[in-house]
């Protein structure tokens, strides 16, 4: 990357309304504009980078499109994708991708957690529309940066939190507006991960084998600091890994918050408290890994729109207390969901409970548009429709700062006052670390 300075943003550059989504007509060309813009009608130009997993499925989500390029650090990992799609040039290093082929329209960016902010930014700045799989960032400064260079650059961009663009993220904001639960006081939100997916609570390994002949490790370590190569970072569970991913927390958090912070507004915490398995552990493995299991609570204040409340993040098993309001048998938690208390009432997932009450209230007034679908909304934006769903600007960077504000929090096992505008921690000054780790010399944003 070339850029030398580490600028902020203020948080006010993303925290307008979010744009809806409409359908968009075709028209000719000339009607959007200049030339280098795609008329409604005509394909774009798609790229991925990081498509041996995740991005493999991303890449088939837009295979409407011209697929042109795919690049990726593995590309044993990557041959399933390479193969799908024999018309692609292939790479290995994205900046040579983005350098050399100008016929590129659109990005589509599934690497691991710790390459989010400096593949999206290149792109980016290259005058590509960017993709970016969830959660948006490695640390809450990526996210302002992200936000602030996809302002300037006037692309789309979408987040890949595919759930924001489902019926039931507007029926959760149907059934609040039409006050369901009445005055909202709290948001419980949980994910019970299995350890086989994402192993956690771990010190670093002792050995070094040697790195595979089809993956490019140094390429693939990015910013992050120089470690020797292990399987156990990639190509799958590098998520656990601190330097790397983010945790439960961040792997799920983007889905299970999306509806209810865009519901609600909720903006930026003014507390983050949490609470671990790791919290007695040995150094060695906390400041490795993500916890087996944690507890994370935000204090968001009150708007001109609604009073205080909280949110608590459970994972690793951990679930908040069952509500009476639940019917005596029927099961609570498993997996991953929401859960809204309010003074009037109780909504797990999109329901009230108990289900005679859901019942009572029925159907809520439609109020809010349809999604045509999480990655058609970035491809309509990206020929000038509506800003998508989970846009960098108004949606996905402030919802990312709000996991990693909570990955901070566990890491640094300290409750911290959040002073938003301007990015630290005043009552722990120590933990700004965590905002913005350093990166390996030769990256920058």
């Amino acid at each position: 990357m070339n850029h030398e300075s580490k600028s902020t943003v203020s948080r006010r550059s993303f925290l307008a309304t979010t744009a809806t989504v409409a359908a968009v007509s075709v028209v000719p060309r000339h009607v959007l504009g200049g030339p280098g813009e795609t008329a409604p009608n005509e394909k774009l130009n798609i790229a991925g980078i990081g498509v041996g997993g995740q991005g493999c499925h991303d890449i088939r989500c837009v295979r409407s499109e011209n697929i042109v390029a795919l690049c990726d650090v593995d590309h044993r990992h990557a041959a399933h994708t390479f193969k799908e799609h024999p018309n692609a040039k292939v790479y290995t290093d994205y900046r040579e991708m983005l350098d050399k082929q100008k016929d590129i329209d659109a990005v589509v960016i599934a690497t691991p957690d710790h390459l989010h902010a400096v593949t999206s930014i290149a792109a980016l700045q290259a005058g590509k529309h960017v993709y970016c799989e969830k959660p948006l960032a490695h640390s809450v400064f990526e996210c302002r940066r992200m936000a602030e260079v996809a302002k300037a650059s006037g692309k789309a961009t979408q987040m890949g939190n595919q759930g924001q663009a489902s019926e039931g993220a507007r029926v959760v904001s149907e059934m609040l507006s039409a006050g369901a639960v009445g005055t909202v006081r709290e948001i419980h939100a949980w994910s019970n991960r299995p350890h086989y997916i994402a192993p956690r609570g771990m010190a670093r390994p002792a050995d070094t084998p040697p790195i595979p002949d089809t993956l490019n490790w140094d390429l693939w370590l990015g910013p992050a600091q120089h470690r020797p190569y292990h399987p156990t970072y990639c190509p799958w569970r590098w998520r656990s890994w601190w330097d790397f991913g983010t945790g439960v927390l961040g792997d799920i958090g983007c889905h299970e918050l999306s509806a209810l912070y865009k519901a609600l507004k909720l903006g930026s915490p003014t507390m983050i408290e949490a609470r671990s398995s790791s919290d007695q552990a040995d150094d060695s493995i906390r400041r490795e890994t993500a916890p087996i299991a944690s507890v994370v609570r935000y204090t968001f204040p009150a708007t001109d729109e609604r009073p205080g409340l909280t949110v608590t993040w459970w994972d690793g098993g951990m679930m908040p207390p069952r509500p009476r309001e639940l019917e005596p048998g029927r099961p609570f938690g498993g997996g991953d969901g929401t859960m809204v208390v309010g003074d009037k009432g109780v909504m797990l997932g999109h329901r009230l409970i108990p289900e005679a009450k859901m019942k009572e209230f029925g159907v809520p007034p439609r109020t809010l548009p349809r999604s045509p679908g999480h990655h058609k909304e970035w491809l309509d934006a990206c020929k000038g429709g509506p800003a998508a769903g989970s846009n960098f600007v108004d949606h996905a960077a402030p919802l990312a700062e709000v996991v990693m504000l909570g990955v901070a929090a566990l890491r640094s096992r300290k409750m911290l006052e959040w002073d938003p505008e301007n990015m630290r921690f005043p009552n722990a000054p120590e933990a700004d670390i965590y905002l913005n780790p350093p990166y390996r010399k030769g990256w920058v944003l």
